[in-house]
């Protein structure tokens, strides 16, 4: 049987991870994140595809194209979590069991930060945990599967 595969998506600056705002996001690099999750993933037993977009029209197509190929999506929306109902949109309409992660605790930051357009159609959201955000993300998924 061939194995699963969970789609990890992480949206605009997250490839400035380790330069930007360390002390809210911390120093690992976006690269440096995705390896320890390709590391859990082979220990679960499922293939990750790690990918990052800046553009919200790209995560929409990712997302639109996951059924064909992924079980799951992990979704870092970053700032798109409050803006984007066309994410939330895809997520609803891909059918997949998706995963909202964040680095750091949307809930205790600025208050616009703390609506999450994803949150309803995601089947969960774990943040505040650096790093572990993700690994508890792909547990979570793996556990959907």
């Amino acid at each position: 049987m061939a194995k699963k595969k969970i789609l990890v998506l992480n949206g605009p600056n997250l490839n400035l991870l380790g330069k930007r705002q360390p002390d809210i996001y911390g120093r690992l690099t976006l690269e440096q994140i995705n390896k320890k999750v390709q590391a859990l993933a082979k220990e679960l037993g499922v293939e990750v595809d790690c990918r990052q977009s800046n553009s919200e029209g790209e995560l929409v197509t990712w997302i639109q194209q996951a059924p064909r190929r992924y079980s799951a999506i992990i979704i870092n929306p970053a700032a798109y979590t409050h803006s984007s109902v066309a994410l939330r949109d895809a997520i609803t309409a891909a059918g997949l069991p998706a995963v909202e992660v964040h680095i750091s605790n949307i809930y205790k930051r600025e208050e616009f930060r703390k609506h999450s357009y994803i949150a309803g159609a995601a089947v969960g959201q774990i943040t505040g945990f650096g790093v572990q955000s993700y690994l508890l993300g792909l547990r979570a998924a793996v556990e959907q599967l």
